[in-house]
């Protein structure tokens, strides 16, 4: 149920405009956080989802026609983020793990997303070298966003589950004695 509330948080921050929030999105971690804890036949419920999103963001909030071809390297790096989760965290998410997904996840979102947008952009960047090298240095920004806030969600939904049970059984203790 929580890698469901965690997709709901990823929609929102997708879809609704918060400029003032500095790029934060939910995305990365509910994806990696999804794969981790849910079976695989559930996976493609975010990915369907999100492409929804996509939609609604890309005709509504932007205002631009939908090319679903511009889009398929985001909607697979959406399968691929739910598999790294499910790789690194599912047996035993420790904090190298945890780390290495938070840093992995966004990380090949950046070099694919970014080498996507180089090559399908015809005007906006040169096709050489030097035009890709452009591309990479005007998606750092968004790439530092996308670390902090994937792994600020990753830890928050590995670490507030388990606080909260050992709360539980703690307070669980504690009305035992009395």
């Amino acid at each position: 149920m929580f890698a469901y509330l965690l997709l709901l948080a990823a929609v929102l921050s997708h879809v609704v405009p918060h400029a003032g929030w500095y790029g934060f999105t939910a995305v990365g971690g509910a994806l990696l956080y999804f794969g981790a804890r849910r079976n695989w036949l559930e996976m493609a419920i975010p990915v369907v989802v999100l492409a929804g999103a996509d939609y609604y963001t890309t005709t509504h909030v932007f205002g631009y026609d939908f090319a679903w071809q511009a889009y398929v390297v985001t909607w697979a790096w959406y399968a691929g983020a739910m598999a790294l989760g499910y790789a690194l965290l599912r047996e035993r998410a420790t904090l190298l793990r945890g780390v290495a997904a938070a840093l992995l996840g966004p990380t090949s979102f950046f070099l694919l997303s970014n080498f996507a947008v180089w090559l399908g952009a015809q005007t906006l960047y040169a096709h050489t070298l030097g035009g890709l090298a452009t591309c990479y240095v005007a998606g750092l920004p968004f790439y530092e966003r996308d670390v902090l806030s994937t792994s600020l969600v990753l830890a928050a939904a590995f670490a507030l589950p388990a606080l909260l049970r050992r709360w539980t059984i703690s307070h669980a203790a504690a009305d035992r004695l009395m």
